[in-house]
């Protein structure tokens, strides 16, 4: 049985040391058949690195490690082409300018050419000019481009982006070479998380085509259905025998968890990093979101005051960009895989974004609890949600109030004044969201529909939200606009509880519950 590829993200290692390599060679052939200039963003931890390191071993002439694949019988193997490649990952970021003229140099090493000229303006355009001259025309692969903008947002809070401003401008320069450059290129693949607008940092590469929303594309990385279920065959029985799961509910259950996101609002894919650790561990765990926490994602929500993301329509204009001075919370959360493409609007051309599954959303839950109501005295986020659960499962509304006023009582002083009302509706939202996982709870937020309905094996409880007014008032909401109507017919108890928030005390001071 073939090894997982976790963590492996060189082609050249995964075929020669009996790793499973999904076949995406069709695409490869797609992107190298002719001349071209191309961009992809990708959430990271997605296969962008092993698909540039498939092209250059393509470019590099490796046939032998094609065999079996797609491509194999398809491209033409008498000619090989320099490739040079950066990966921005891998670069001391601290010093890019730098790291930028090492890397150069060390191309220029490996293909014997000698450089005269200074910066990296110059360095560069040099580089490819002499490299054609010697060996024909330039691949030019970049992984990871935005790394060194990206790296620098997460610590500078202020909101002045000293460095990343500073490593924009150096990059910008470095770019700039391509376009002069045009005739040394056979082709240019540019990788990275985030999509920085053409004018920040691609400056005048009007020829660069972006295939990040290219329905041609959609699946180019990630896994389909289809690829996990034909090529991870004998692992996914191996799961199926440990978690003692029948084949469908198991490939239900791993699609639950998985799966979901898209790039054309129709086929949805896995994210490898985490359906791979899932096979390994043969456990239903939280692995992708472990690599990494947004704090940046979760401080800029903070800063523009918005918390509910789910169900976001968007432009495609609004995905297109991504500004350091102008940092639009929607188009992040979708670039880094917070968020995808759940459906696209045929008469508008709309996207609604969403969660892609339950490993990204719960994650997120919990993270936002912790982030928007810190304590360190709570033992965790998760034991507090079965507190919740349980008292919700043995009608003790009192333990209910208490637990939720306790981790709205969590809330930071120091941002009340401003938006203290959308912090409460957040963390309101997260809380009730993430106790779905363990109950049936729905958050609404559309006009006509309560706030919250939480229902266990023998209640409905249906609440309303108030802040600075009086738990009467949000009572008779309930009542007026007949929340309880819809389970009538139920024979579970139905309760109706209004809630009072007073803000600048930070707690729960008024509620009310009556039998509806």
């Amino acid at each position: 049985m073939k090894r997982l590829p976790i963590g492996i993200q060189t082609f050249e290692g995964i075929r020669e040391e009996n790793f499973i390599y999904v076949d995406k060679t069709e695409f490869v052939y797609e992107i190298a058949e002719v001349r071209g200039s191309y961009f992809l963003s990708r959430p990271r931890r997605f296969g962008k690195s092993l698909f540039l390191s498939t092209l250059k071993a393509l470019f590099q002439g490796k046939k032998e490690l094609f065999e079996g694949l797609w491509i194999y019988d398809k491209w033409d193997w008498s000619k090989t082409y320099p490739v040079v490649h950066f990966s921005f990952d891998k670069m001391d970021n601290k010093i890019l300018e730098e790291s930028i003229l090492n890397i150069i140099e060390d191309h220029a090493t490996q293909f014997e050419v000698k450089l005269l000229k200074n910066g990296i303006k110059n360095r560069f355009q040099e580089l490819l000019h002499k490299v054609t001259e010697k060996h024909g025309r330039v691949v030019f692969l970049v992984d990871e481009y935005d790394k060194p903008i990206i790296e620098f947002l997460e610590f500078e809070e202020s909101g002045i982006y000293t460095k990343a401003i500073e490593n924009q401008k150096i990059m910008k320069q470095f770019y700039s070479v391509l376009k002069a450059s045009e005739e040394h290129l056979r082709l240019t693949f540019i990788t990275g998380v985030s999509k920085f607008t053409k004018v920040s940092v691609f400056s005048d590469l009007n020829h660069l085509q972006d295939i990040s929303i290219d329905r041609q594309f959609a699946n180019i990385v990630g896994y389909t259905q289809d690829e996990l279920e034909q090529n991870f065959e004998a692992h996914i029985e191996n799961v199926q025998k440990t978690l003692r799961l029948e084949s469908t509910e198991l490939l239900s259950k791993m699609k639950t968890w998985y799966n979901g996101f898209s790039w054309n609002g129709r086929e949805t894919l896995y994210n490898p990093f985490g359906i791979l650790n899932f096979l390994k561990q043969q456990d239903f765990q939280n692995f992708w979101f472990s690599t990494g926490t947004p704090t940046f994602l979760l401080n800029q929500m903070k800063k523009q005051n918005i918390f509910l993301v789910e169900n976001s329509w968007l432009d495609r204009g609004d995905l297109d960009g991504y500004d350091i001075n102008n940092l639009a919370i929607l188009p992040l959360l979708f670039q880094t895989g917070y968020l995808t493409i759940k459906e696209i609007d045929k008469e508008t051309g709309m996207f609604l974004m969403d969660y892609p599954n339950q490993e990204v959303r719960q994650s997120m839950y919990r993270f936002m609890i912790d982030g928007l109501a810190p304590n360190p005295q709570r033992f965790s986020t998760n034991n507090t949600m079965l507190q919740v659960t349980k008292a919700f499962v043995e009608n003790d509304l009192e333990k209910i109030r208490m637990t939720i006023s306790s981790l709205l009582a969590d809330l930071p002083y120091e941002v009340y004044d401003k938006q203290s009302e959308g912090l409460y509706h957040g963390l309101l939202h997260f809380i009730f969201s993430l106790l779905g996982v363990y109950i049936k709870s729905e958050v609404h937020s559309a006009r006509g529909r309560a706030d919250s309905v939480v229902e266990t094996a023998t209640h409905i409880y249906i609440f309303e939200f108030k802040f600075n007014k009086t738990a009467a008032e949000a009572m008779q909401q309930i009542k007026d606009k007949k929340y309880a109507a819809k389970y009538e017919n139920s024979t579970k108890k139905i309760v109706g509880i209004g809630v009072n928030f007073k803000t600048e005390d930070r707690e729960i001071n008024e509620w009310e519950a009556e039998n509806l």
